[in-house]
């Protein structure tokens, strides 16, 4: 089945129901989920891999996860960038997307289980590190990066990051909304935050060089939904030779021969928002060769020119992206569409904000 080819309805639960095994075998008893046994773990990864899990139906285990985060949780809202064996490993920086990224995971895992009670009980922990989140927004709408340990913003900005902090508000609005809880700095916040990515690249990688070079620069604003439509269809198309690889996958980045699987998944979610469900397809179709068979896991990425494994790491988080994307191209679950359409019930669009900003230039 390395030519896997999916499609509305044709979810293959038998295929990955060892790669969801590999998931629960690598968790540990506390509910962290790490790379992989005896390696680190980061919340952004862990919450991928969770994600996971409550797709193949497995919610104790992904629930466990959740409450990792909120037991863990500082006291200003936050989580530190690394976890191993129980401690934290780098304390410098703490990365506003990494912080963020609970919102999405809880609001996927409630719209697979419809469980109100864990919820509403995760909903203080999403409050206190959207909360800090948001204090770290630029004037000008883009998330600063990291916290450095004195808890002052780093102030410059990532596209990937902030595009990935964008859906969480989104999904931070959709829980605010569904327990009936004050959600406006939310909404502003996401408004600002999608000008920012949509319209002012200029906002980004200010004092560093530019990061145009990694493919998440490329799709992740897509992916996100703050580029949708036609232009998301002409920021595929100009850079698709550049990223894609025929029958292997998507770069990493542009200038090294490495094809990774959780870039391709996550490309291949971005081309199912931005309407090329065709191409979507195909690349998810090329990524089973990168399976191990004999667990279900998937190996991180291959070096096409060297024509092998590198890292020799078989990931939690790239399990989890497998999953993701077989879901979304399914139509599987309630969740299936997290990162292809909006997850608001309500007209608080960044449309809506770019319409008022280019008024307001206008008068």
């Amino acid at each position: 089945m390395d030519g896997l080819l999916l499609s509305k309805g044709l979810f293959p639960e038998q295929f990955l129901r060892k790669t969801v095994d590999y998931i629960l075998s690598q968790q540990l008893d506390d509910g962290l989920i790490p790379w992989f046994k005896g390696h680190k773990a980061d919340p952004w990864d862990h919450t991928e891999a969770a994600m996971g899990l409550s797709i193949a139906g497995e919610f104790e285990a992904a629930e466990k996860a959740y409450q990792w985060l909120a037991n863990n949780q500082l006291s200003d809202g936050s989580w530190y960038a690394n976890y191993q064996d129980g401690n934290a490993l780098y304390k410098e920086k703490r990365e506003t997307n990494f912080i963020a990224y609970i919102a999405t995971g809880v609001w996927h895992h409630y719209r697979i289980s419809g469980n109100r009670d864990f919820l509403e009980n995760m909903f203080p922990a999403v409050k206190n590190a959207m909360d800090l989140v948001v204090s770290m927004q630029a004037p000008t709408g883009e998330i600063y990066w990291a916290i450095e340990e004195d808890g002052q913003a780093f102030e410059d900005a990532l596209i990937t990051g902030c595009s990935s902090v964008y859906k969480s508000l989104e999904c931070a609005i959709a829980i605010a909304e569904e327990l009936d809880q004050d959600r406006q700095h939310y909404i502003d916040a996401y408004k600002k935050l999608g000008l920012a990515l949509s319209e002012h690249p200029e906002y980004f990688d200010r004092t560093w060089e530019s990061k145009e070079r990694f493919s998440m620069d490329w799709f992740y604003p897509i992916l996100a939904g703050a580029i949708s439509g036609e232009a998301a269809k002409q920021r595929i198309a100009e850079r698709w030779e550049i990223f894609v690889r025929d029958n292997m996958g998507c770069l990493c980045v542009s200038d090294e021969p490495w094809v990774t699987v959780a870039e391709s998944c996550e490309l291949t979610m971005a081309l199912l928002a931005a309407g090329e469900h065709a191409k979507a397809v195909q690349v998810y179709s090329w990524l089973h060769q990168w399976r191990d068979h004999n667990d279900g896991a998937y190996w991180t990425g291959y070096q096409y020119k060297e024509k092998v494994i590198w890292p020799e790491e078989k990931t939690t988080w790239t399990a989890g992206a497998i999953l993701l994307a077989a879901d979304a191209l399914t139509q599987h679950t309630p969740a299936w569409n997290i990162f292809q359409c909006s997850q608001l019930g309500r007209k608080e669009t960044r449309d809506d904000a770019l319409a008022s900003e280019k008024s307001a230039s206008l008068a």
